[in-house]
């Protein structure tokens, strides 16, 4: 079977310090010129029903995904990885729990 593709997304495994600073990141990313593509975003999973926490949350744990492999594979921020992880949100239920 293929590995989970949100299985880095599970908020139970993020760092309790690590998502209000991955939030507060967010919120950043929703106000720059230089990343509309965050708030077009949250724009879209709102409209598509998503709680605007919800969708935020889903939003910072892309970000710390993108985060986390750019420090594994010790490379630079994959800004088009990012925003391919932004394109397959939302997350439905179940969608984190699968394996």
């Amino acid at each position: 079977m293929a590995a989970n593709p949100w299985e880095p997304l599970q908020a139970d495994r993020v760092n309790d310090d690590l998502l209000p600073e991955l939030l507060r990141a967010v919120e950043q990313q929703l106000v720059s010129p230089q990343t509309k593509y965050v708030a077009k975003t949250l724009e879209r999973l709102v409209k598509d029903g998503v709680a605007e926490a919800e969708a935020k949350e889903q939003i910072a744990l892309c970000l710390g995904q993108e985060m986390d492999a750019s420090f594994r594979k010790r490379r630079g921020f994959d800004e088009k990885a990012y925003r391919e992880l932004l394109d397959e949100l939302p997350v439905e239920e179940g969608d984190e729990e699968e394996e």
